[in-house]
């Protein structure tokens, strides 16, 4: 049966690559190398070698990065060992990182895997942390409890769900309510190939809790990063292979209407709001290419775009950050605190900037 799906893919496909609409280059933007724009004050984040995928700063400025996420089809320095969850103290002068000890017998820490990751703080300042996990190529969401003091996280529950099959990030509303992007709807990896390959934009946006789940947003070319505006009203969707951030007014039984989409020359990765402007920061693979076919020789580059007053006629786009890889490379998330500046990558290093 999977084959004879394939089979129609492949001849759906043949049809579809008549459009140049529809060019595996395009989509990945292959041809696109970027102009360096620096910052002035620069360093790389002592303890982080095998990438940063995904971070989440709380208001003290304790800031989760999940490292060593193994993706299919992406380049992994460290593919033999199970991936960790970092802390980051960003009022310290000395920008380091700690692996936070995870607790919890039923946890299965070897098969380890984690990908986006959300926080949620609950009426007597309990931190959750939700983690995106990806144990033995399957999807499912842990939920962790920070424990400051001990500085380690305690799992208390894992999720897994039929509608949950390809999650790539989450963004929390409740301790175990949150709304999840699939970035594939094929499980199956032949098929999941072909379904971005052939452009079958079939991914898709859900809300989980414990008592309801369905799919709230659909036909996404692959659905990456999502966020919550500060106010709770509007969600925002990253749409990696179609170059676009989508928005979305949030209603109160949890659905979600669309409002807008903004273009991009660049492939939008996670997605950032700061708690105080509302304003997005968004990193981004200027040329998905390098980051899908790595080459040590020619590596993907990294880019970080502001987007202010997003929901006003005219947004204002900018390009903050922009490398060719010497530094930095393929660059998914960003984030700001107090005037600094936090950018973590898929597999590499992170940086650590002044604004």
């Amino acid at each position: 049966m999977a084959k004879l799906i394939a089979l129609t893919l492949l001849g759906m496909g043949l049809a579809l690559f008549k459009n140049h609409r529809f060019s595996y280059q395009t989509r990945l933007n292959a041809l696109r190398e970027v102009q360096p724009i620096e910052l002035p004050n620069c360093n790389l984040v002592k303890g982080i070698e095998t990438g940063s995928e995904d971070l989440e700063i709380l208001p003290n400025g304790l800031a989760f990065i999940s490292s060593g996420l193994k993706y299919p089809g992406i380049k992994s320095f460290d593919p033999n060992n199970p991936g960790k969850i970092l802390l980051m103290d960003l009022n310290e002068e000395d920008q380091t990182v700690l692996e936070l000890g995870i607790t919890g017998s039923k946890f299965d820490l070897s098969s380890f895997n984690p990908h986006g990751i959300s926080t949620f703080t609950d009426e007597d300042n309990a931190v959750y942390l939700l983690v995106v996990n990806h144990p033995d190529a399957k999807s499912t969401v842990e939920l962790f409890k920070f424990q400051e003091e001990e500085k380690s996280l305690l799992h208390l529950k894992t999720i897994r769900h039929k509608l949950l099959p390809n999650v790539n990030d989450i963004v929390a509303v409740g301790p175990e309510h949150f709304y999840a992007t699939n970035d594939h709807y094929f499980l199956d990896p032949y098929l999941k190939s072909w379904e971005m390959y052939l452009g079958l934009a079939w991914s898709y946006v859900v809300y989980y809790s414990p008592s309801e789940v369905r799919v709230v947003a659909e036909g996404f070319d692959f659905a990456n990063g999502i966020n919550i505006s500060p106010d709770g009203k509007y969600v925002y969707v990253a749409e990696l292979l179609a170059h676009k951030i989508h928005v979305y007014e949030k209603h109160a039984n949890w659905t979600l209407t669309p409002l807008k989409s903004l273009d991009f020359n660049t492939l939008v990765d996670n997605i950032s709001v700061d708690p105080e402007t509302g304003d997005l920061w968004v990193g981004c693979h200027p040329n998905g290419m390098k980051v899908f076919f790595y080459d040590s020789e020619n590596p993907p580059a990294s880019e970080v775009l502001q987007i202010q007053n997003i929901l006003t006629e005219e947004p204002k786009v900018t390009q903050v950050y922009a490398e060719n890889g010497t530094v930095l490379q393929g660059s998914t998330v960003a984030s700001v605190y107090k005037g600094k500046l936090l950018i973590g990558t898929v597999f590499h290093k992170a940086l650590y900037c002044e604004l």
